[in-house]
């Protein structure tokens, strides 16, 4: 089976089986609402923060295949994570879909890597990042 037939499954496993994909309450809770400004997509993002760590992450929306998954993985990997792990995970992550590749063969993006094929598909980038994206502008109020 070929590397990158195993990675379509993943994200297709993650687009019909979203993880986290639910709304959170309480009072620690930030809620973001994002638009992927070049199709559409939409989503709520939910995080948990109690002594910059995301306790919980999920979201809510709806988008294309790439997008969901790709929100589906980020929750999933930031769980339990420092805000500082989070950023590293971040970037690297903007860096295998902008590149290809990662510099830092130390960091461990999970399902997320089974994106690097959007690489090459300059229009769907912002698909991949939306959730990313959706992140910056929630951390930017929690930090603030």
């Amino acid at each position: 089976m070929k590397l990158d037939h195993i990675y379509r499954q993943i994200i297709f496993d993650h687009y019909r089986q979203k993880r986290n994909f639910t709304e959170l309450l309480g009072e620690n809770v930030f809620k973001v609402h994002y638009k992927n400004p070049t199709c559409g997509d939409v989503m709520t993002l939910y995080l948990e923060v109690k002594h910059d760590i995301v306790n919980k992450v999920a979201f809510l929306g709806e988008g294309c295949s790439i997008s969901m998954a790709s929100s589906s993985m980020m929750t999933e990997l930031i769980q339990n994570k420092t805000l500082g792990e989070i950023l590293s995970l971040r970037n690297a992550f903007e860096e295998l879909i902008r590149t290809g590749e990662l510099t830092d063969p130390n960091i461990d993006l999970g399902d997320s890597y089974s994106l690097q094929g959007v690489h090459h598909l300059k229009a769907r980038h912002n698909c991949a990042l939306m959730p990313w994206q959706a992140l910056d502008k929630a951390l930017k109020e929690i930090v603030e």
